[in-house]
């Protein structure tokens, strides 16, 4: 029977390694108190020999229960948010990505959008969550146009290609493959999981399950308590959690390597064998 090596989350960077934090904190609605705690965590997190933080959904502002408040707090793409992720980017040289309620043209509404900017090049992909949360007693659709079923963006950072989804997305399992299908080697998914009876056993369960039926990492950031079930991961393409950041506000790192990627996939080739292709639905 082939075999693969063990991976380890503590192994030193390699020449094919990416360091990749899962940074995690409660938003409010003050966003620039929320600004200052994303500073002071991608410092750490870069301090630490990270070249990507993932912060939560909602970054910029949040509320609960979501509502037309965040209408009044939309930003365009390009706004005030966005371009501090920029100047923090280019001024620790990591590559950031985060949730915020982006502005449309839509009476009432706004986008639950994520996006990624990468130092010296600024915003490098943005994706719109296509998968509103009316589940679990809430309807996130009240407020939030869905994103469109448009190609994904990806950005690359050293060695690895990158992919954006967001939160509830997680129990679709075709998007992912989308994600995966386009080319990402890691899928980043910024979320606000909110607690309740079993919840924080479907988010590990739904997380891993998505990386091992890819073979791809995935780096999930949620918000802590009270609302987020916190325990932000990394996982690896058989599974294995590279890092959980526990229940406090914080961050987990993990060197992630394309020679694990190859080499798993190699044992398991479940994306060459698979017979369905994922097609969009309306």
């Amino acid at each position: 029977m082939a075999s693969i090596p063990s991976a380890d989350p503590s192994a030193q960077p390699g020449t094919s390694s990416v360091g990749v934090a899962v940074a995690q904190f409660a938003p409010t609605d003050n966003t620039e108190q929320n600004l200052a705690v994303i500073r002071d965590l991608a410092t750490v997190a870069a301090g630490r020999g990270a070249r990507i933080v993932v912060f939560p959904e909602y970054a910029s502002y949040f509320a609960d229960p979501v509502d037309l408040r965040f209408v009044d707090h939309a930003e365009p793409l390009d706004g005030r948010f966005t371009a501090a992720l920029v100047g923090l980017a280019d001024e620790l040289d990591v590559a950031i990505v985060a949730g915020f309620a982006e502005r449309v043209d839509v009476p009432d509404h706004f986008s639950n959008t994520v996006v990624a900017v990468v130092p010296g090049a600024g915003i490098q992909a943005a994706y719109r969550k296509q998968h509103l949360y009316d589940a679990f007693g809430a309807r996130e659709s009240e407020v939030v146009v869905p994103g469109p079923l448009t190609p994904p963006q990806h950005f690359t950072v050293d060695a690895l290609t990158f992919g954006l989804q967001t939160c509830y997305d997680l129990r679709f399992p075709e998007i992912t493959r989308t994600i995966v299908d386009a080319g990402a080697d890691v899928v980043l998914v910024p979320s606000e999981w909110v607690r309740g009876p079993l919840k924080e056993q479907h988010w590990r369960t739904l997380i891993t399950a998505r990386a091992i039926e890819n073979t791809v990492f995935v780096a999930a950031a949620d918000h802590t308590g009270p609302i987020g079930v916190a325990s932000s991961l990394l996982v690896d393409p058989m599974g294995v959690v590279l890092a959980d950041a526990g229940e406090q506000p914080g961050v987990g790192l993990a060197w992630l390597d394309r020679s694990r990627l190859d080499q798993v996939r190699a044992v398991n080739p479940a994306l060459a064998l698979r017979r369905y292709a994922v097609v969009p639905q309306r």
